[in-house]
């Protein structure tokens, strides 16, 4: 199994250059796991607690979990991912099954801050993305992805989107093997790590 880790800030681009990946691929040979389904539940708080939480802490992540799963897949053993919900900010009962695949691609904005879970990757990517860009795709996700206004989105992005983007996120970007400026947009770029990938896979 190839296991490739996709960082990068929030609104980034990170799900288009996945989504451009898998596209050259059969959906039989390609697994992904998102670290958006490994927050820890927050039920037991209320609501607006939940929604104050810093989305954008390494502490958010259940990365025990989400290693665990990495493992087993690699092993050769399905999974049960969880399934997180933005609008509630909790976990939901209800899991998706994945099963192990010649390519795994591990994404989120957090993957390459953890030790442990950099180590079962055999690439690390890393999609860089202009901060205004970024924030303009945050508040267009957040108002019709995860119920919130305008002034919440702006609220959130300056108390702990940019500061532990500037803390945790940005200096992940050097454990990258593969540096991909603009994001989706940049077709040779995703071009070349995807024959990569091909290159690799057939000499296996």
């Amino acid at each position: 199994m190839l296991i490739i880790g996709i960082a990068g800030g929030t609104g980034s681009g990170k799900t288009t250059v996945v989504r451009k990946i898998c596209e050259q691929f059969s959906k039989d040979e390609v697994a992904v796991l998102s670290h958006d389904s490994y927050y820890f539940d927050n039920s037991h708080l209320p609501l607006e607690e939940r929604r104050k939480k810093n989305f954008d802490h390494p502490d958010a992540i259940e990365f025990d979990l989400m290693i665990e799963h990495v493992k087993e897949l690699k092993a050769g053993q399905a999974i049960e991912e969880p399934v997180y919900s933005f609008i509630t900010c909790t976990r939901q009962e209800e899991t998706h099954k994945v099963n192990p695949r010649q390519v795994l691609i591990i994404e989120g904005i957090l993957c390459l801050t953890n030790e442990a879970l950099r180590n079962l990757m055999d690439i690390k990517v890393y999609v860089d993305c202009d901060s205004d860009v970024r924030l303009a795709r945050v508040i267009h996700r957040d108002i019709k992805e995860r119920g919130r206004d305008v002034e919440q989105v702006l609220t959130r992005y300056h108390h702990t989107v940019r500061p532990s983007h500037l803390q945790f996120i940005e200096p992940s970007k050097r454990y990258a093997d593969i540096i991909i400026p603009q994001g989706g947009k940049n077709r040779i770029a995703i071009q070349i790590l995807t024959n990569h990938i091909l290159q690799t896979l057939n000499n296996q």
